[in-house]
């Protein structure tokens, strides 16, 4: 575009001419070079074209100024990329060793409270269990003592010398109670095999220390 042009004589005309010309085949080239570059990258790109190409703007007075032209600008996207991790279902062994039911024979106890009729009783099992590895262990109801309204079972569990390998083995004892309702305390003398399953009892290192927790204050009512 040409603003304002002042000729004063043919010759200083044919020099605004050429000047006029030089300036145009300048722009042609560059938007030539351009407009190559930009479809090369276009080939491998997804380009969202954001403003459109404006060409410099050319005032002519004699004196030639040029004010500052802009290229097209484009927003280019690729492919998205997530990180994340995946759940997969993997086999783990584990082996545990049944105990099969069998009828036996199993310690009974009747209990009469004072002041209380055989309409208050009720039969009931008090069973104690622990789950042990490494080698088989026997656990077996030792005492019953009695408090007031509380009932204290105290069992022992013993390792023996057999081996179970890597297999889980739970081992358990019981007698059958007919009673009022009274509060049943498990204690068991022994180490306690490092299972979460053993954590639902007390575990003691002895008689003794047992007996002294109570101080004397109860009634042995069973007694293997």
């Amino acid at each position: 575009m040409v603003h304002g042009i002042f000729v004063k004589d043919k010759k200083s005309n044919q020099l605004l001419y050429i000047i006029t010309l030089k300036l145009i085949q300048i722009m042609k080239i560059k938007t030539m070079a351009i407009t190559v570059m930009c479809a090369t990258f276009m080939l491998n790109c997804n380009v969202d074209k954001k403003k459109d190409m404006e060409l410099p703007e050319v005032d002519v007075d004699m004196d030639v100024s040029a004010e500052e032209g802009q290229l097209p600008t484009y927003d280019v996207d690729w492919a998205d990329v997530n990180v994340g991790t995946t759940t997969k279902t993997v086999n783990v062994p584990k082996v545990v060793v049944v105990m099969e039911e069998e009828e036996v024979e199993v310690p009974y106890i009747d209990v009469d409270m004072p002041d209380s009729d055989d309409n208050d009783k009720e039969e009931r099992t008090l069973m104690i269990e622990a789950e042990v590895t490494g080698n088989e262990h026997t656990l077996d109801i030792k005492q019953i003592w009695a408090s007031e309204n509380n009932l204290y079972v105290i069992s022992e569990l013993v390792e023996t010398d057999q081996s179970i390998a890597d297999k889980k083995m739970r081992v358990s004892d019981q007698v059958t109670l007919n009673a009022p309702e009274l509060n049943v305390k498990h204690y068991i003398i022994g180490e306690r095999p490092d299972r979460v399953f053993n954590t639902q009892h007390t575990y003691v290192a002895d008689m003794n220390t047992l007996k002294s927790k109570m101080n004397g204050d109860y009634k042995v009512i069973y007694n293997k």
